[in-house]
C-alpha cells in the first residue's frame, strides 16, 4: 500500500508543510503523498483514531493540538516529554504510535556551527520557548538565560526544565553584551502585531548570532533592529524547515535538502531574504 503522511491543526489551510514534504517525496523518489487535515474542535479523537484506521504512516501536528494529543498516543519520545508537546507522531514497524517533538532541534540545526560553551539570552518564555531551552540542554548547553516580562512564568520553566536562570528583561538588555546567541520567541514580531522590540539591542556583542522564530514577515523589527549592528541574523523560516526535516529522516530514513527548501520557501513567501 502507497504510504501517505499529514498534518493536522486548526487552523491548517497556512501550512507550508504539504509544499516542504510533497517536495522532498519527489526529490528523494519515495512513492508517498502528504496532506492536510483540518481537525474540527473536540474532533481529536476521531481523528487520531481514523489516521490509525486509514493507514497513516505518520503526521504532523500544529496548534492547538500539540499538548492534547499526547494520551492519544501509545508512548512519547524525550523529546517531547520534557516539555509536554509532540509535533511529529512516528509509526512504528509494530504498529505504535510514538510522539516526538523536533521543533527545539530543528531551530537548533537553524543556528548552523554553535558551541555548547556559548552564552545564550532566551526572550520569552512560552511553548516555543520551552521546546528550544530542552533541545539546548538535550544538545549539552548549559549557560541559557531567559528573560519575560512575567517572572513567575520563567522561574517556574526554569525549574520545570532544571536548568538556566530566569532574568528581567531590563537586565537582559544591560547585560546584551555578554551574550553569543540571542533569541527572540515572543509574538511581537509576527505580521501584524505592534512593531515594538522586547530589548534595546544597542549593547550587542559584535558577533553575536541574533535570532527570532517568526519567519511571516521575513525581516521582524527584532531582526531589523539587529541588522544595523552587522551581526549575523536568523529568522524562523529555518526552524520550519528543520523541525519538518527531522520529522521527514524518521518517517523515511533520509534527512532531506533543507538548504534548497528554505530558498524555495523564502522565494514563496515573496522575499529574498538570506539567514546571514
Amino acid at each position: 500500500m502507497k504510504k501517505w503522511f499529514a498534518v493536522i491543526g486548526n487552523p491548517i489551510s497556512h501550512s507550508l508543510s504539504p509544499f516542504m514534504h510533497e517536495k522532498w517525496l519527489n526529490e528523494n523518489d519515495i512513492d508517498a503523498s502528504y496532506i492536510p487535515i483540518h481537525v474540527e474542535e473536540g474532533k481529536l479523537e476521531d481523528a487520531v483514531k481514523a489516521l490509525k484506521l486509514l493507514g497513516c504512516s505518520g503526521w504532523n501536528v500544529t496548534v492547538p493540538y500539540k499538548e492534547a494529543i499526547i494520551p492519544l498516543l501509545d508512548d512519547i519520545d524525550e523529546s517531547a516529554k520534557g516539555i509536554g508537546a509532540v509535533n511529529t507522531v512516528v509509526k512504528t514497524a509494530d504498529n505504535r504510535f510514538i510522539g516526538y517533538n523536533t521543533d527545539g532541534l530543528g531551530f537548533i540545526k537553524s543556528l548552523g556551527p554553535i558551541k555548547p560553551e556559548d552564552r545564550i539570552l532566551m526572550i520569552g518564555a512560552g511553548g516555543a520557548a520551552r521546546g528550544i531551552v530542552h533541545a539546548f540542554k538535550q544538545a549539552g548547553f548549559t549557560n541559557i538565560s531567559v528573560a519575560n516580562r512575567t517572572a513567575e512564568k520563567v522561574a517556574r520553566m526554569m525549574a520545570d526544565l532544571q536548568i538556566g536562570q530566569g532574568i528581567t528583561l531590563q537586565e537582559a538588555e544591560n547585560n546584551l553584551g555578554s551574550f553569543d546567541i540571542v533569541i527572540q520567541t515572543t509574538p511581537q514580531g509576527m505580521k501584524n502585531q505592534a512593531n515594538t522590540l522586547p530589548i534595546q539591542l544597542k549593547n550587542l556583542k559584535v558577533d553575536a548570532i541574533v535570532a527570532d522564530i517568526v519567519y511571516n514577515p521575513l525581516v521582524t523589527p527584532f531582526l531589523e533592529a539587529a541588522k544595523e549592528y552587522n551581526v549575523r541574523t536568523i529568522n524562523g523560516l529555518g526552524m520550519l524547515v528543520h523541525q519538518g526535516a527531522i520529522a521527514f529522516s524518521y518517517w523515511n530514513g533520509v534527512y532531506p535538502n533543507s538548504t534548497n527548501m528554505i530558498e524555495l520557501l523564502t522565494e514563496q513567501l515573496g522575499g529574498n531574504y538570506v539567514n546571514r
